[in-house]
This record gives C-alpha cells, structure tokens and sequence, in this order.
C-alpha cells in the first residue's frame, strides 16, 4: 500500500475548513493506505505560545483526529516532537535549501507581513514540513490547496537530493480536494478560514454548540444579488457557503444550484445550519469520551514509538547518503 502523511498544528480548537480540507481525506486515505498522521507541534512554536496552553491543545487535536474517524489501529498517530528525526533531517534539508526559495513562499510573506525582520522559524517552516514528509517515505499528501507550494518544495528537495547523492528519497505527491478544499473566512470570503482570527463567527470550530454554528452561518457575509450561484470570483460569499454545503451533504454544486432556485439566501442558509449541525454534533459526543481517557495518552505513545522505528531507518539511510556520523 502507499504511505500517506500529513499533519496538523496544535493551536486551538481546529475548524471546518481544517476537516473538510484535511481531516475528511485522513479518514478517507487509512481504508486503503499505510497512514501516518502527526500533531505538528514544534511548527507550533513559530509564534509564542503558552507552555500549559499548547500541551492542552496537543491533546485536544489528537481527541479531534480519533473524533473524526482516524482510527489507531489502521493509523498511526502521534505527536512531532515525540519522534527527533524530524528535528534531525529539518537541519540537513536546510543545508540543501536556499533563501531564495524559501522567501518566495506566500506563507511565509503573509505571516511576516513583509516585514525586513521576521522570526527565523517561519523562514525555515517550509524546510521542516518537508521534513516531516520525506523522513516517512511518503507517497501522498493530503492537504489543503494553500498548501500546494510547501508541497512543490518538498517536491524539490528530495529530487535535488536524490540528483546529487544516491537515492535518498520518496517523491511524494500532493492530494487536493476539487470542491471545498479551501473553505474561506464567513465574514471576509476573501480570506482563509482561520483559528487565530479575532472574529469567532468567522470560523466554525468542530467543538461548537448548535447556538454557535446558528449565530455564525446566519451572520455570514453574502451580497445584494439574492441568487444562490456559484461564482468565486464574483459572489465569494454565497460561493464559500456552497462549497461547505456540497462536501458535508454530497450534494454538487450545480445540483444545490437548481434546488434552490428561486429561493434566497434565508433558506439557504437555514438549511446549511442544519446540514453542519447534523455534521459535527458526532464529532462533539465522541472528543467528550475521548479527551481525558488513557487510551488517548496510551496510542500517542504507542503511535510515537512506530513512527519513530520508521524514521530511524531513514535517517540512517539520509546520514550514509550524506556521510554523516561514524
């Protein structure tokens, strides 16, 4: 079977757009593929952080991955700093990068706001990202599309590697949701949704009461035209609320176009309030059991220890490649 990797970071209750766009493939992926899937915590650390507050977090994402679906026995999971190679091969990736690369990432420009001046760790959080997908041997990735650039440099990384040395490592592949991939802010369309945003109503967090989610759908901003189409670039509002609609109901978007013709942005909304409340309130009763059990301390050990047997075979391979160590 193919190995699969991805990652999420620890930073508060994760949303909507983390599930659709990430979390939904993970479970997806484990039916028929090796699947390895992390709690990215030192990317965490990029921006200050409180000690206590980010090992609470580290706990709720793992309750949230098991929430969802991923299942331990076909998955392993577990927490990034639990396992040094990733630490390990950042650095030698780094050796092999260059700042030119590095500072053309859109990422890194929108989280350092162009500033002259900006914390190393953002710099070089594209390097570790690769990182943590090459230590794997991993085949696919499973993302967001605002990931796609991180993913072509991984992509670069390992095949400038394997060019110059013996083969080292996988190319991995990207995989990307057509539809509802990068679901947007509800209040600034334009934006990604985002769960360092001051507006709670932006964002749908999986956690939310059924009054939130209420609350947050109906306030979501639309436009003046009343029709329910889809046209992101024209009607980002009502295009964004449709997307979310179509991946949590399966519906497509020209079916939920010919539904509600004729029908305005009220009922639509009512009914996506439904559809979303439906959705998540599974996710809720299952964290509940799971947050503070000892299974879950229990399978992140458990997931630290596979994955670490797995990345040290290949760091053993990348230092032999690289003529490090005796």
């Amino acid at each position: 079977m193919k190995r699969v990797f991805s990652g999420v970071q620890p930073t508060g209750n994760l949303h909507l757009g983390n599930y659709l766009g990430a979390l939904k493939q993970f479970v997806e992926l484990q039916e028929d593929h090796e699947c390895i899937y992390c709690i990215v915590d030192m990317h965490a650390i990029t921006v200050p952080q409180d000690p206590k507050e980010l090992k609470s977090h580290i706990l709720d994402v793992a309750s949230l991955y098991l929430s969802v679906g991923v299942d331990p026995k076909k998955s392993i999971v577990f927490v990034q700093s639990d396992v040094p190679g990733h630490a390990e091969l950042s650095w030698i990736l780094t050796c092999c990068s260059y700042t030119g690369e590095l500072s053309r990432m859109t990422q890194f420009k929108a989280k350092s706001h162009n500033k002259e001046s900006a914390p190393t760790g953002l710099f070089t959080y594209p390097v570790l990202m690769a990182a943590d997908i090459l230590l794997y041997d991993t085949d696919v990735v499973p993302v967001g599309t605002d990931q796609r650039q991180h993913i072509e440099l991984c992509r670069d990384l390992a095949t400038r590697v394997n060019n110059t040395r013996k083969k080292t490592f996988v190319v991995p592949e990207g995989r990307y949701l057509k539809e509802g991939a990068r679901i947007m802010a509800l209040d600034d369309p334009t934006q990604k949704m985002s769960k360092s945003a001051e507006n709670i109503h932006s964002r749908i967090s999986l956690l939310d009461e059924p009054s939130k989610i209420k609350k947050s759908i109906m306030k979501a901003t639309t436009d003046s035209e009343g029709i329910i189409r889809f046209d992101q670039e024209n009607k980002p509002g009502i295009s964004n609320l449709m997307n979310i609609y179509s991946v949590l109901s399966g519906k497509s978007l020209s079916d939920l176009e010919k539904e509600y013709e004729g029908k305005g942005y009220g009922d639509f909304k009512k009914d996506l309030v439904e559809i979303t409340v439906d959705a998540l309130a599974p996710f809720r009763e299952k964290f509940e059991e799971i947050r503070y059990s000892e299974d879950l301390i229990r399978i992140l050990k458990d997931g630290a220890e596979r994955a670490g047997a797995i990345a040290e075979k290949t760091i053993a391979r990348v230092k032999e490649n690289f003529g490090l160590g005796l």
